[in-house]
């Protein structure tokens, strides 16, 4: 493993590879990077879903090595709630975030973390769907980045907030990790096809289908103006 990692040095487009945080982090830095996602503004570029996704066709293999479980379905069940938990955690931390500073980031300036049009564009989302959007905008890049930073903003009701947290969390995980083990059981078992070889077609078929919708509302949005 030592020599892999010296013939393959780090480059900055691993971080966009759900693979780099299996294999180099495996429960823990998966669980990081969904909190990162979630709670810090600066974890926009992670790749939450398509990580999320991979992470159920990995599930056994991620959880049998700490808990020592075969079973896929205690695996599954414990994947979940784990990366879950990361996920409600990080929205907490995004909701702190925004109630203490969120008021003065629309002063800041861009950046290569932070844009003002996410910012934005979040505002605007949770403006239409209200409650709704904490859990909703788990399934939208940057849209779930700064939603909790959106709510902290206009001080929303705090026990409303940690349901929809929770439900939206749960949703969000569980879907995405079980479609990644279902798809890949399915896809094996029927046409003997492994996923672990495709994982990059994979990714990309993820990125595109959760970025239509932003794509979508910039297009409309220039051709109302």
């Amino acid at each position: 493993m030592l020599l892999q990692i010296i013939e393959q040095p780090f480059v900055w487009t691993q971080l966009l590879q759900p693979q780099f945080y299996i294999d180099h982090g495996g429960l823990w830095l998966i669980m990081f990077v969904v909190f990162a996602e979630t709670g810090l503004f600066v974890g926009f570029f992670l790749p939450g879903d398509s990580l999320l996704f991979v992470s159920g066709i990995y599930a056994v293999n991620i959880i049998s090595p700490i808990f020592g479980i075969e079973n896929y379905w205690a695996c599954l069940l414990i994947l979940i709630l784990l990366i879950a938990t990361a996920g409600i955690i990080g929205n907490i931390v995004g909701y702190w975030f925004g109630q203490k500073a969120g008021h003065s980031m629309f002063t800041w300036k861009d950046n290569f973390f932070f844009k003002q049009k996410y910012l934005t564009q979040a505002k605007q989302f949770y403006d239409k769907y209200g409650a709704r959007a904490i859990v909703a905008g788990r399934f939208l890049p940057l849209v779930r980045t700064f939603a909790p930073i959106i709510a902290g903003i206009v001080g929303m009701n705090k026990s409303i907030y940690f349901v929809y947290n929770i439900l939206g969390s749960f949703i969000w995980v569980g879907s995405m990790v079980l479609s990644g083990f279902f798809l890949q059981k399915w896809i094996l078992t029927n046409f003997g096809v492994d996923l672990k070889v495709h994982l990059e077609l994979i990714v990309l078929v993820i990125v595109l289908i959760t970025t239509i919708p932003i794509i979508i509302k910039f297009v409309f949005n220039k051709k109302s103006k």
